[in-house]
């Protein structure tokens, strides 16, 4: 069978590391016919639109995409794309598996999580405007539906996967009504599935836990703001960004991609490390029932980080990121 796929090579380091990535697929063995777009600065230059509307199309069509990293300017320009994706898109889950590879060093051991982000409303959404000037206003939207949704899809994912507790975060201790009606809505959810434990913890709390005690959680659901936040918390227990990946899931649409920034500094120079890019394609890879070729790509994987003898600069080696990826395809071999 051959898959239809929409690429988003992205900005700055995004076309090296996806180069990468679609050369370990190729190797894999999975037939996939690539429907490449470009996005951020570069569809911007080109067409004045950040997120041309063929590329959503094409999402939107396809129901699958591996997309790399993509500049977000900060303070001024375009909005997000990331954002703008989610939102046209309806992805309302970011999932984020956490968990040590082989061969990398890292604070923690044995670190098992799985981060499910609410995706469309909280702060994150962005509405803010200027009340006068000087005074800005941004605003927390919550709401039940929303709420619900991700609190169910948190809930199926543990059932399906052989998890044992889901874990809502929150500051329901401030924010009563918007954070209150967050878990209140996880809380009925999770009268549905009691083969799975559920607890509770304000989110300042839950950080510092996180840092002491990583093995007491398992799967952890959370507003959009604070999963932005502790779904990187979580990736530096493991070695950082650029070892974990990372999905945006909507009803029947899937946008697979890398959870690190674009390293402008560094792009065109053959230096990025594609393995975060790599994980998020074996998570798609699975979501589009190609778990065959999924484990081969994580037995290659974690037999090239164990050996240590091929690395990027980011793991203390010498490597072009194609370099890497061809020492991975060698040991699917």
């Amino acid at each position: 069978m051959t898959h239809t796929i929409t690429l988003i090579p992205g900005d700055g380091i995004g076309p090296e590391v996806t180069e990468a990535v679609v050369r370990i697929l190729k190797a894999s063995g999975v037939a996939i016919d690539w429907e490449p777009h470009v996005a951020g600065i570069v569809a911007f230059e080109r067409t004045g639109e950040a997120l041309p509307v063929e590329l959503v199309d094409s999402v939107r069509r396809n129901k699958v995409a591996l997309k790399g990293p993509v500049t977000t300017p900060i303070g001024l320009g375009f909005t997000s794309v990331n954002v703008g994706l989610r939102k046209a898109l309806d992805l309302f889950a970011n999932l984020r598996p956490v968990w040590n590879l082989p061969g990398i060093d890292s604070r923690f051991a044995g670190v098992d999580l799985v981060i499910v982000r609410e995706n469309t409303e909280d702060l994150y959404a962005g509405l803010e405007h200027e009340i006068i000037p000087g005074v800005v206003e941004s605003l927390k939207i919550i709401t039940e539906k929303a709420s619900t949704r991700i609190a169910h899809f948190a809930f199926q994912h543990a059932r399906k996967h052989g998890r044992k507790k889901v874990t809502s975060i929150h500051k329901a201790n401030i924010m009563k009504l918007s954070d209150g009606l967050f878990i209140d809505s996880v809380r009925r959810a999770a009268r549905e599935y009691i083969e799975i434990a559920y607890d509770e913890r304000i989110v300042d709390a839950a950080c510092m836990q996180l840092v002491m005690y990583p093995e007491q959680f398992d799967v952890l659901v959370l507003p959009n703001l604070y999963g932005d936040i502790v779904s990187d918390l979580c990736a530096g227990l493991v070695g950082g960004l650029g070892v974990v990946g990372a999905a945006n899931l909507g009803a029947d649409i899937g946008v697979f991609e890398a959870v690190h920034g674009s390293a402008p500094d560094i792009a065109g120079k053959q230096l990025a490390n594609p393995t975060a890019l790599l994980l998020s394609a074996v998570l798609m890879l699975r979501h589009i029932d190609e778990g065959e070729a999924a484990d081969r790509i994580m037995t290659a994987l974690g037999a090239v980080l164990t050996a240590k003898a091929v690395r990027t600069r980011d793991l203390h080696g010498t490597a072009s990121t194609l370099e890497f990826a061809d020492a991975v395809c060698r040991a699917m071999l």
